[in-house]
């Protein structure tokens, strides 16, 4: 039933200012306050007192019970009392890590709320605000991923302006093609065309310059190796480094970088694996090839899976997968000892609007289909995910659904020509380019990191008609086929490029490690990029 409206409910009351009230006299309303709360109380009216306390029972020898109420029990309003919708909200403003390890020791409520997957799912769309993660998985870390993502989108906030710059040029008198972080990100390893692998402190950055370059590792005179120094691979504290002298040199870290075995080839070693029972080499010869590191190292096996170099290489506990120059990534089963696919990525159709393109996946087999001008140049596996840049510039997303690699997804990122380095996470992607930019992103479906966009042009891109390569082999040259040219703009791309001083070299490796992230810059320093911790 509907009441009158009472005198608080005029409308009149609400917002009229045709008749404003006249302002109050405030000694009258100090009078009025002193008389009506600190006045004393008339005779013949008992004051409205609190219900005495009950005294503590070391003093009673008992409590005194409680009178019963008659009426029905009140409850105030508390946190638990809100819909689960609102303490999501409320959780939202919340470091995932406080809410993962905190919340649940408060009350079972937050315990079986931060427990539940769909809390963390929606937690990581509101932050990417798109589908996460390109590759549905069903025992996927939501909490895991969620503290990652965070981690990422904080440490490069604000167009990154709290990362700390670090140029370090002084270890090399001839391009970097490689790098890699060791030890959490406190050791750096960089290999050089000047054939010697470096040693670098991180530690160091900021508090003794001079100590940062540690040594150059190996025992000869004037280098590590006698050719370029082209991959390095870690496992644990050691270290191997793959040069164009056709050698292998396996460094035991933990004995200050001595060297305790060579690997002596046929061709030179273009990308390396490291796994606790086999080291694995792509060779320029066309062949992949498996030794035992703990017994020598002594050969295992030598296949040749492809009709052209091997360029990149990745390998795990059942597989040895390999992309080369001839257009096709081969999966090696190992426990069959058996080829167990050989895929070509199909041509990109269906691209998705300016800058962010989507290709559709597509499988093709090169038995059937002639072969197309695309190839894959570097490689990051994080089971059952696949990420996988091409000298076109595309970015490909693998699946592994029950030991069978599937093309899931084709990305245009923004690069305008090859990707020659990518690091792939649960939370973040970082990748690099003949065009000299290097691009960070959270992982998800490749949606900007950044709520705007950032002209693709950038300070280390080059100047309008200039070409980037790296003048080693044919495939690491623009062809004239590739989708883009210097000089031709492309949409701007939603993204963040680190800011650094104008180089005029090519990013080669990119890699990512704690609150650190390094680039071998193609030219005779290594960028490093310490982001807040």
């Amino acid at each position: 039933m509907e009441l009158p409206p009472g005198p608080r409910e005029d409308p009149c009351a609400w917002d009229d200012d045709s008749d404003p009230e006249p302002e109050p006299d405030p000694d009258a309303q100090a009078e009025a306050y002193v008389s009506r709360v600190l006045s004393p109380p008339q005779f013949g009216l008992a004051p409205l007192r609190a219900p005495p306390l009950s005294a503590p029972a070391a003093f009673s020898g008992a409590p005194e019970p409680r009178p019963t109420s008659k009426g029905p029990s009140v409850q105030f309003p508390g946190l638990l009392s809100l819909p689960p919708e609102l303490l999501l909200e409320i959780c939202a403003y919340l470091d995932a890590r406080l809410v993962l390890h905190v919340l649940p020791r408060v009350c079972r409520a937050l315990r079986d709320l931060v427990r539940d997957h769909v809390t963390w799912r929606l937690r990581a769309q509101r932050r990417v605000r798109a589908p996460y993660p390109v590759v549905e998985e069903e025992d996927f870390d939501w909490p895991a991923a969620c503290i990652e993502l965070e981690q990422h989108l904080s440490r490069w906030a604000e167009d990154g302006r709290w990362a700390e710059y670090f140029c370090l040029a002084d270890g090399h008198f001839a391009s970097i093609d490689s790098v890699l972080l060791l030890q959490g990100g406190t050791l750096c390893l960089s290999g050089s065309r000047d054939r010697n692998v470096n040693l670098w402190d991180l530690r160091q950055l900021g508090v003794e310059p001079s100590r940062v370059l540690v040594k150059a590792l190996g025992t000869q005179k004037n280098s590590t190796h006698k050719g370029w120094v082209w991959s390095l691979a870690a496992l644990d504290h050691r270290v191997c480094s793959g040069s164009w002298d056709s050698t292998v040199k396996l460094w035991d870290m933990a004995a200050d970088g001595q060297q305790f075995g060579e690997i002596k080839g046929k061709a030179a070693v273009l990308c390396l694996s490291y796994r606790p029972d086999i080291l694995v080499t792509g060779t320029y010869d066309k062949k992949v090839t498996v030794y035992d590191p703990r017994a020598g190292p002594a050969l295992l096996k030598s296949r040749r899976l492809h009709s052209s170099a091997v360029l990149a290489l990745l390998a795990d506990d059942r597989h040895i997968i390999s992309g080369s120059e001839d257009h096709t990534l081969v999966v090696f089963d190992r426990r069959a000892n058996s080829v167990l696919q050989r895929l070509q990525v199909g041509p990109a159709q269906g691209l998705e609007g300016p800058g962010l393109h989507v290709a559709q996946p597509e499988l093709l087999y090169p038995s059937s289909l002639p072969q197309l001008d695309s190839y894959l140049l570097c490689m990051s596996y994080q089971e059952p995910q696949l990420w996988a840049g091409d000298n076109q510039g595309l970015l490909h997303v693998f699946a592994n659904r029950e030991g069978c690699f599937q093309l899931v997804r084709t990305f245009d990122v923004g690069h305008r020509s090859q990707i020659t380095g990518i690091k792939h996470s649960l939370g973040a992607l970082y990748t690099t380019s003949t065009d000299k930019t290097i691009r960070v992103r959270p992982s998800d479906r490749l949606h900007p990191l950044l709520a705007r966009n950032t002209p693709l042009d950038f300070a280390c891109c080059p100047p309008p008609g200039a070409r980037a390569h790296r003048p080693t082999t044919d495939h690491l040259h623009p062809k004239p086929s590739q989708r883009a040219k210097w000089g031709k703009a492309l949409p701007s791309m939603p993204c963040w490029l680190p800011r650094a001083p104008l180089s005029p070299h090519v990013p080669a490796q990119i890699c990512a490690e704690g609150n650190l992230v390094v680039a071998a810059s193609g030219g005779l320093s290594l960028e490093v990029w310490r982001l807040q911790a």
